[in-house]
């Protein structure tokens, strides 16, 4: 232990305080939805996955389950759960036992005859799924090692090889069928136990030789496995791809995996790790057109949703997806549940771990987080299931979820992690007319005192809270939500050569945007936003919405610099590509590779890994010059794993250094025509490695650097 986007350019986005940049993630299934029949036209066309604020459409039928859920349960069990952990005397180790721990693959495959869970007992881990307010459930059908929890006509490495000699995923199937509960696979693109797949892992080279293997003929036998799974079992809820960073996996292979699965089961929801798209553990899909539904954070909860993208956090109850004896460091009760309201607030699923003993039991601690998980979801799950995001950026007391009313009014569910002392429950910022006020956890739902002052709705609450957890207030209120939110912002950059178009944008009713170009506050007589806005010099831009004359929000500022573009460098018979020294060594960040001595340098057509001599532990420095095909504002982007840095002269464009995953950074600045100085480094320590620069300007959608655009003035250009 990546999904379908918008190709959007990045644009400048403010709102009250200092200016910032979106990396814009792009609506997750564009692409690959795009295909004949799907039958919501958005979809096709590329828009947001989820409605626009007031555009009560109905999302895509296949994924209406999946948003109403908000709540499933992770199951990692496999062979791994025999040695618990333990290995050569250490006690750390999780689901990734044979390859952390460097188990010979002879050795592993021992664990086959022990695999016997005397206790397993489907209907029993289904309801406790059921109880805990879980709506689905996803299994590891397989994990990296390569074990089947079900019975396979492609391989003896399953279940029915084992004393148990039961199909798993069978039980468990029929189990969810019956109670309700949608039934779900895992399965990883990676296998270590398969002769085909490649690349092997380094430290079994010597033992274990790639020779003859043929990894199409691995993609064709999990192709048929996958037929198994969406052919035996019944209607299947979710594909969880996992695996996918390798260097063997393509885009290629990912969209026709997707296509592959999806033909088998046309409402099948697939997960964004299906395809190479995913940027580390961040978990969402990089720009560009990927395959898969919905993005996955893994072991995070995102600092803000996603509007129009549909994700899901997978996260442990303690520190291992596989069960490890040894590891006692379970989250409390109090922060899984306030980990599942932060996020359906933010508009996301969580999908929590259990990972079960080798006796087909859960861990006792286990059994009784998902058990007082359930108390509070059979007084609470209403505000979870089926609510969206909230529409407040931020809360005094805790969070907000919410429902839109059948006549178009707006229920909000107040999550009070800290009760106010004085008795009033505070809600800033919201110029709707209360309805209603009541308690989630009475059964009487006694009214509520509520009052306004100023912006702001005060909800009379009793001395003390109903549950120390979370205490749920609901509040219905007039209409959709109407939040004190200053105005948008919105340019392609921050900078600009001879002029610039500025947008203000909300999407509020009935409020008029007025703005002030020379940094003052805006006032009910200052202009109003009425179209794009051209500005010509530097320029501090200011804006507040107003209804009738009063201010109805607070202030937004950004501000955009005129700038000149960086003179190009005459260069005299420049050749083709770049300069290269490749390096080889362990780092955590990028070292000065100008105090190295390299290992071997040369030219290279781009920013090329080829020449590398290893897999892991190695860097390069690339050094040229890039032409700029007219004057403007150029974007820069590094995609990499390990860390890389863009340096145009000697100026740091995109920095995207440290040790991740493959993670995009970006960067901006002006260029005149001409070729300038480009310097690009990257590290890659273990694990997956990619290096790809991109770049958009004038005339020029994001797209890989070209080799044409790439020149060097020979060998001496590295400097050596």
């Amino acid at each position: 232990m990546s999904h379908a986007t918008r190709d959007r350019r990045p644009e400048l986005r403010t709102r009250s305080g200092p200016l910032v940049v979106l990396i814009l993630l792009g609506a997750l299934a564009a692409a690959s939805l795009a295909q004949e029949g799907d039958p919501d036209p958005a979809r096709r066309a590329g828009k947001p996955t989820h409605p626009a604020p007031g555009d009560r459409t109905p999302p895509l039928t296949r994924m209406d389950w999946w948003r109403e859920a908000r709540f499933g349960m992770f199951i990692h069990w496999g062979l791994y759960a025999i040695p618990a952990g333990e290995w050569g005397g250490r006690t750390d180790y999780g689901e990734w036992i044979r390859n952390n721990a460097r188990i010979p693959l002879e050795d592993y495959d021992h664990f086959l005859g022990q695999f016997d869970p005397a206790g397993f007992d489907a209907d029993a881990w289904v309801q406790m799924a059921k109880t805990a307010g879980m709506k689905y459930i996803v299994i590891t059908s397989k994990h990296h090692d390569g074990f089947c929890l079900f019975d396979s006509a492609h391989t003896d490495f399953d279940v029915m090889s084992t004393p148990f000699k039961r199909d798993i995923l069978k039980e468990l199937s029929d189990a969810c069928h019956g109670q309700g509960i949608k039934i779900c696979w895992y399965h990883s693109i990676m296998d270590w136990h398969h002769p085909d797949y490649l690349p092997r892992r380094d430290w079994e080279a010597a033992t274990r030789s790639s020779e003859g293997a043929d990894f199409d003929r691995y993609v064709a036998h999990m192709k048929n496995q996958l037929r198994e799974l969406l052919t035996k079992y019944g209607p299947i809820g979710v594909l969880w791809f996992d695996g996918e960073w390798e260097g063997t996996w393509s885009h290629e292979y990912g969209q026709a995996l997707y296509d592959h699965v999806r033909s088998l089961q046309p409402d099948l929801i697939v997960n964004n790790r299906v395809d190479v798209g995913r940027g580390g553990m961040a978990g969402m899909t990089r720009d560009g057109q990927f395959a898969g539904d919905f993005g996955t954070p893994e072991q995070e909860v995102p600092s803000t949703g996603f509007p129009g993208v549909d994700w899901e956090s997978c996260i442990t109850m303690n520190g291992n997806w596989g069960y490890n004896r040894h590891d006692q460091d379970f989250k409390s009760t109090e922060e899984l549940v306030r980990m599942l309201v932060d996020i359906a607030s933010k508009g996301g699923n969580l999908l929590l771990n259990v990972g079960p003993r080798a006796d087909g039991t859960f861990p006792e601690e286990s059994i009784d987080r998902l058990r007082e998980i359930g108390v509070w979801m059979e007084v609470n799950g209403e505000s979870i299931h089926g609510t969206e995001a909230s529409p407040f950026e931020a809360l005094p007391f805790g969070r907000c979820t919410r429902k839109v009313l059948d006549r178009g009014d707006t229920r909000l569910f107040l999550h009070v992690f800290d009760w106010p002392v004085d008795g009033n429950l505070v809600l800033p910022g919201i110029f709707n007319a209360p309805r209603r006020a009541y308690l989630l956890g009475d059964p009487d739902r006694g009214a509520l005192p509520v009052s306004r002052q100023e912006d702001a709705l005060l909800v009379r609450l009793p001395a003390s809270p109903r549950d120390l957890i979370d205490t749920v207030v609901v509040l219905d209120v007039a209409g959709r939500p109407d939040i004190n939110e200053p105005p948008e912002i919105v340019a392609d950059h921050p900078i600009f050569l001879g002029s610039l178009e500025v947008r203000i944008l909300s999407d509020r009713d009935q409020v008029e945007l007025r703005y002030t170009t020379d940094g003052s506050t805006p006032g009910p007589a200052s202009p109003a936003a009425r179209g794009p806005i051209r500005i010509e010099a530097t320029t501090t831009l200011r804006s507040r919405a107003f209804r009738e004359g009063k201010p109805v929000s607070g202030v937004s500022e950004g501000t955009f610099e005129k700038v000149k573009a960086r003179p190009p460098t005459p260069l005299a018979s420049p050749r083709p590509g770049l300069a290269y020294e490749y390096f080889e060594g362990e780092w955590n960040e990028l070292p000065d590779f100008d105090a190295l001595d390299p290992v071997k340098s040369g030219i290279t057509p781009g920013f090329d890994l080829a020449p590398r001599s290893r897999d892991e532990r190695f860097g390069f420095l690339y050094r040229g010059y890039l032409e700029a095909p007219r004057d403007g504002i150029y974007t820069f982007f590094t995609l990499s794993d390990d860390g890389s840095r863009l340096f145009i002269g000697d100026e740091l464009v995109v920095d995207n250094d440290g040790l991740h995953g493959a993670r995009e950074a970006q960067g901006i600045v002006a260029l005149a025509t001409g070729a300038h100085p480009i310097t690009v480094t990257f590290f890659e320590r273990t694990g997956g490695d990619v290096l790809e620069v991109r770049y958009a300007g004038p005339g020029i959608e994001k797209r890989l650097v070209p080799a044409e655009a790439l020149q060097h003035r020979g060998r001496g250009e590295t400097g050596r």
